[in-house]
């Protein structure tokens, strides 16, 4: 654990949050924005129920499909799709969270 910071000492993240506005304000808004005195060189965007969100961020922010990771949590009824990059000094971090879809039955398909 790092011992007691200022809140200057997470002004990176900070700064990319307000760069993030400004030049992505048109993007859909995270349900969650984190940043910690853990990590105080990370800024995390997260996206709850709407992979689509997440999209929208990772293609804007011209992070490549092969850098996302896939898994599942909650006995499968999750998808959580994680991509980290370097933004402005800081390396932001993007999660999104969507239901997976449940399966249909064989033999209801025509």
């Amino acid at each position: 654990m790092n011992e007691r910071l200022a809140l200057d000492d997470l002004a990176v993240p900070l700064r990319v949050l307000r760069l993030l506005a400004a030049d992505f304000g048109h993007l859909p808004a995270p349900e969650e924005i984190y940043v910690t005195t853990i990590y105080p060189d990370r800024l995390e965007l997260r996206f709850h129920d709407d992979l689509a969100n997440f999209e929208a961020w990772r293609e804007a922010l011209g992070i490549v499909p092969d850098h996302v990771v896939y898994r599942e949590q909650g006995g499968g009824r999750t998808r959580v799709l994680k991509a980290s990059g370097d933004y402005a000094g800081a390396v932001l971090e993007l999660t999104g969270y969507g239901d997976v879809p449940a399966p249909v039955p064989v033999g209801t398909l025509r």
